[in-house]
C-alpha cells in the first residue's frame, strides 16, 4: 500500500540514509523478517498494533524525538519511509527548523 505520505521521506538527506537501514535491522531483528522500505508493515500481517508502540519507544529513544498526538497514528509507522519521514518531520519540528 503506497500512499502520497510515502513522498515525504524523498526531504530527509542524510538522515534517511541511517534512519532506513537502522529501522530496517531493528525489524528484521525483532521479527526475524526483512522488510524493504516500501513493504506496508502491518498490510502484510508482520506486525501488530502492539508492536506500532515497540517501533514508538524505539523511535523515540534512538533518534531523540517525542511521538506525541496526532503523529501516533497508525499510518506513520506502516512503512520504514513513512517512519523515516515522521522522525524527520519532528526532529525539524523539535529543532525549530521550520525552512528548507
Amino acid at each position: 500500500m503506497t500512499v502520497p505520505s510515502d513522498q515525504e521521506v524523498s526531504d530527509t538527506g542524510d538522515r534517511a540514509d541511517t534512519a532506513a537501514p537502522e529501522l530496517v535491522r531493528f525489524l528484521t531483528a525483532r521479527t526475524g523478517r526483512s522488510w524493504p522500505p516500501d513493504t506496508d508493515l502491518f498490510a502484510t500481517g508482520g506486525l501488530s498494533s502492539l508492536f506500532a508502540m515497540e517501533l514508538v519507544v524505539h523511535l523515540e529513544q534512538t533518534y531523540g524525538v517525542s511521538v506525541r498526538g496526532t503523529d501516533l497514528r497508525l499510518d506513520n509507522f506502516r512503512t520504514v519511509r513513512r517512519m523515516v519521514a515522521l522522525v524527520d518531520r519532528l526532529r525539524k519540528s523539535e529543532s525549530g527548523d521550520h525552512g528548507a
